[in-house]
C-alpha cells in the first residue's frame, strides 16, 4: 500500500493549486495591469500560507518538542536611562521610522572625523561585549554593561527607542536571525550570539557586529 504523501508535500501540491486558481480573475472590471497582478500575488501568498499553517503546525510543535535548545524569549527589563546631557538621535520618542536620505552626502573634514569617531567607539564597545560572552551570563547583563560604556563615552545607544526598540543593544542567539532583544535568558555553552552595538556620538552613527561562540561549539554552528 503506498504511503500517504507527507504534510509537506501536501501543502505544496494545494500551494501550487491556490496559485493556479488565485491567478484567475472574479470579477473582470478592467484589463488586468501592475494592480492587478500585485493583487494577485499577495493573495496567492496569503493562500499559500494558511496552507503552511494548516498543514505543517503538527510538525513544527513536534520540533519544538524535540529540540529543548529550541530560543525561548525570556524576561524583558525596563528600558535603561541615558543621562540628559548626551545628545539623541532625532528618531527618539517616536516609533516613526526616520526618513532616508534621497541622495548621497558629502561631509565636509569635521564630519569624516566625527564619523570616524563614532565608529572607532563601536568598535570598541563591541570588543568589550564579546569578553563578557561565556556560559550562565544573561543578554541582559550584556545589554547593561554596553549601554553602561556607551553613555560613559558620551554617547547615545542608537538602539534605544528606534521604532520603539527597547534596548541599547542587538543581541541574536542561535536560530534569532538579527535585532534580538536581550532578555533574562542566560547564554548555554555551545550557544552562538551576534552582538550589534551602534553608537551614536556628535550627530553621527558608528554601527558594527560581530557573532560570538559561548563555550563549546560545534562544528555546525561555527560554519
Amino acid at each position: 500500500m503506498a504511503s500517504p504523501p507527507s504534510p509537506r508535500l501536501l501543502c505544496a501540491l494545494l500551494g501550487d493549486r491556490l496559485a493556479a486558481l488565485s491567478a484567475r480573475p472574479l470579477l473582470r472590471t478592467a484589463a488586468p495591469g501592475r494592480g492587478h497582478r500585485r493583487v494577485t500575488c499577495q493573495a496567492t501568498r496569503t493562500l499559500s500560507s494558511l496552507v503552511d499553517a494548516l498543514f505543517n503546525r503538527r510538525s513544527r510543535d513536534d520540533s519544538l518538542e524535540s529540540n529543548p535548545r529550541r530560543l525561548r524569549p525570556g524576561k524583558v527589563s525596563p528600558r535603561l536611562t541615558v543621562p540628559s546631557h548626551i545628545q539623541r538621535p532625532p528618531y527618539v520618542n517616536s516609533r516613526q521610522r526616520p526618513q532616508m536620505n534621497d541622495g548621497p552626502e558629502i561631509h565636509d573634514e569635521k564630519g569624516i572625523e566625527c564619523m570616524r569617531a563614532s565608529g572607532k567607539l563601536a568598535a570598541q564597545v563591541l570588543k568589550f561585549a564579546g569578553t563578557l560572552v561565556n556560559p550562565g551570563i544573561t543578554t541582559d547583563e550584556i545589554d547593561k554593561a554596553v549601554h553602561q560604556m556607551i553613555i560613559d563615552n558620551g554617547a547615545y545607544p542608537s538602539p534605544l527607542g528606534y521604532c520603539g526598540f527597547p534596548k541599547s543593544v542587538c543581541t541574536s542567539v542561535n536560530e534569532c536571525i538579527c535585532h534580538g532583544i536581550p532578555d533574562s535568558r542566560p547564554l548555554e555553552d555551545g550557544d552562538i550570539i551576534n552582538i550589534d552595538v551602534t553608537v551614536y556620538l556628535n550627530g553621527y552613527h558608528g554601527d558594527t557586529s560581530a557573532t560570538f561562540l559561548c563555550g563549546d561549539v560545534d562544528d555546525e554552528a561555527k560554519k
